[in-house]
């Protein structure tokens, strides 16, 4: 019982419940050339549409790239991408007419560390950033964005004055008219010369086109024969003769109202009021927060900002002006809250939650609500366009260290739970037989975590275009490679639709065979082989670059190369499940390392309930108890064939126990897959008794 110093009852609760856990087995990991999203961060993807939304759709730089890891979501939905990127990948900025430099902002740890310091050294480069607003992301897709920013209510609605109509002029619902113009009559109090009024309209006209903005809408018409909705295309410069101006407004669609548009000359029985291009995407006007409501008075102070980004040259979503992201009554006061609690400040939000861009600098002109917040610094409606993002070297020259940068992500085994990794393309850069990236990988994640696998694929040049050359080319990139149990290697590429850019592209499969052990996993249990008619199919595939013959699978798979082939009828399969240990044992087989993951990992996470606890018979035996269920199941299911475990007095001994140490030995018996199918047809003669013959032969 536990230790008492006054008399009483103690209530005690002991936990002889602990079981193995089940382990993810199926959670892929991916490092290479994307064209969108955070560089050297791994980001869980579930889904081919979830992958081309977040790190952009393939293009002639990153397709191999692209489609290996969409290949692996085809047959499974966990994994993780790692975005590499060279320090020539620039920034898209906000063009504000500014000189600024190039921005590199890979992460948003580096955004932190730069942010109200633009003139330090970036992650990965320098710069003196003199623009208000940066893509989330390096890449030339940030140059497809825009923001558009309305900080008044006058910017988002505006009724003009009846002066300022086409007075007396009509517009026919049977004609092309897409061009109003904005006249302004001189004839107004106080203006006393024929040059005054010259001069005020010629003023107030120029003030005019500053109201309009392309993209905006304006609402005509009148209250007898309805209104219309005009979208602004351009607005033309100011026209004066004596004293009149005027200036054109070009809209984007034509005049078709039911019956004549006729304004008047005072302009009471028609009206024109504009509109923010946006106004459609919010519920309401910009104004004042109840953050501010509530500690000013003065009602001089609106400090709310409506913000939309949009897709300006469509090449997000394939649809130039698309509505990327709506931040609607956001505010200028950098202490600002919402209802519900948390900052509603427009740089926080943005800076936080946006997709898309940062806010590098104070565009709107902030302050605290308690110090004094000024009458707004009102931009009216801005919208700005990107420019200046580069994607920087493509996947085939991309260097070794930027994509190891990215694979470093997964290199600790307690920050992220994988078990299997994709290499992707082979880089060739100075090194033909593309082993560099497969090397790293195997070095510093798989070998080193001990669990979880790689799957590497041939270089390109060893399959495509080299025929009758490939199986030699093939066995020359595997010489290179290291021997281990934690790889995988294929025999090449697949010619497959890539349906962004309706092109045929040559795709490596190493992302196929990873995606296989998780449809293994699925159907049956990770210690099954992927390969065969039965679990190993190959899914969008129009033909294979090279597709071995009897010989040359002789050749690849004793040289521990998976051959994939293409069976007339039967469709494309893997047609081997070796790793790529050289040394003859059961770990030259796919289903027995991953039955050794699924067991290590297992057990040792059961195993940390014992640290710290007594090394005497009792948690020796908890331990038996523990582990010999599980591997129990796993026979059942076909696993293993026999086991035994040990953990007693024999291999705790005195030494080590003293040692403050603990040793379980567990002996497996590992079910092998069948390679090999002898299958003998023995002709007999008639009346020959069969159980004579049987075995004899």
């Amino acid at each position: 019982m536990a230790f008492q110093v006054s008399p009483g009852v103690s209530v005690s609760e002991y936990d002889l419940t602990t079981i193995v856990p089940t382990v993810s087995t199926t959670t892929g990991a991916f490092a290479g050339v994307f064209r969108w999203g955070p560089v050297n961060y791994a980001n869980l993807i579930g889904s081919e549409d979830e992958l081309a939304l977040r790190y952009g759709k393939p293009n002639a730089n990153n397709y191999e790239t692209f489609f290996t890891a969409a290949n692996f979501l085809a047959y499974g939905n966990q994994l993780y991408v790692s975005r590499a990127a060279s320090n020539t990948a620039y920034n898209a900025v906000a063009n504000t007419g500014s000189v600024f430099s190039n921005v590199v902002i890979q992460n948003y740890n580096s955004f932190l560390n730069m942010e109200g310091n633009w003139d330090v050294a970036g992650a990965q480069g320098s710069f003196n950033a003199n623009t208000p607003f940066i893509a989330k992301w390096v890449g030339s897709l940030g140059n497809s964005l825009q923001i558009s920013i309305c900080d008044s209510a006058n910017a988002y609605s505006q009724n003009l004055p009846a002066s300022y109509y086409p007075a007396n002029t009509t517009y026919s619902p049977t004609n092309t008219q897409s061009t109003f113009a904005i006249n302004v009559n001189s004839a107004v109090a106080n203006v006393t010369t024929l040059s005054d009024n010259a001069s005020y309209a010629t003023g107030v006209a120029s003030s005019l086109t500053t109201t309009f903005t392309p993209g905006d809408f304006v609402l005509v018409g009148n209250s007898t024969i309805g209104t219309q909705y005009l979208q602004v295309g351009s607005v033309g410069p100011v026209t004066t003769v004596g004293n009149y101006s005027w200036f054109n407004i070009n809209f984007t669609n034509v005049n078709q109202l039911k019956s004549n548009y006729t304004n008047s000359a005072n302009g009471t029985n028609s009206f024109m009021i504009r509109l923010w291009e946006y106004y459609n995407a919010v519920d309401n006007a910009p104004g004042r927060s109840q953050w501010v409501s509530d500690r000013t008075s003065n009602t001089a102070i609106a400090d709310q900002v409506h913000i939309v980004v949009t897709d300006n040259l469509g090449s997000f979503t394939g649809v130039p002006g698309q509505i990327l992201e709506v931040w609607p009554n956001l505010s200028r006061a950098i202490d600002a809250q919402g209802l519900q609690g948390g900052s509603i400040y427009y740089r926080d939000v943005l800076n936080q939650s946006s997709q898309y861009v940062w806010s590098a600098t104070d565009y709107l002109g902030s302050a605290t609500t308690n110090n004094a917040f000024p009458v707004p610094n009102v931009q009216g409606v801005s919208s700005i366009n990107f420019i200046q993002g580069y994607d920087g070297l493509a996947e085939s020259n991309i260097d070794i260290g930027s994509l190891a940068y990215a694979y470093d992500v997964y290199s600790s085994a307690e920050s992220i739970d994988i078990s299997l990794v994709l290499c992707g393309k082979s880089t060739t850069v100075g090194d033909p037989f593309g082993a560099t990236l497969a090397n790293y990988i195997v070095d510093n994640i798989t070998s080193s975590r001990k669990d979880c696998v790689a799957f590497i694929s041939p270089p390109i040049s060893a399959v495509v275009n080299n025929p009758g050359n490939e199986a030699t080319s093939i066995l020359a990139s595997r010489n290179a490679m290291r021997n281990t149990s934690y790889a995988v290697m294929d025999s090449g590429y697949k010619y497959q639709y890539d349906k962004y850019n309706d092109l045929y592209r040559w795709v490596p499969l190493n992302g196929d065979i990873a995606g296989l052990c998780v449809y293994t996993d699925t159907v049956r249990d990770p210690w099954y082989s992927p390969a065969g008619f039965n679990r190993g199919n190959i899914k969008n595939v129009v033909k294979l670059a090279y597709n071995p013959k009897k010989a040359d699978r002789d050749l690849l798979y004793k040289n521990n190369v998976n051959p994939v082939v293409t069976f007339p009828g039967q469709g494309t399969v893997l047609y081997g499940d070796k790793t790529m240990q050289s040394q003859p044992s059961a770990f030259d087989r796919i289903n027995v390392r991953r039955l050794f993951i699924v067991l290590e990992k297992a057990i040792s996470t059961a195993a940390q309930y014992s640290l710290f606890e007594f090394n005497d018979a009792f948690t020796q035996a908890n331990f038996r108890n523990l582990v010999t269920p599980y591997l129990r199941d796993i026979q059942g299911r076909r696993g293993i064939t026999d086991f035994k475990v040990v953990c007693d007095s024999t291999n705790n001994t005195p030494q080590v126990v003293d040692a403050n140490q603990f040793v379980g030995d567990i002996y497996i018996k590992p079910a092998r897959s069948i390679n090999f199918i002898q299958l003998n047809f023995v002709a007999v003669r008639t009346g020959v008794d069969f159980n004579e013959i049987i075995g004899q032969i």
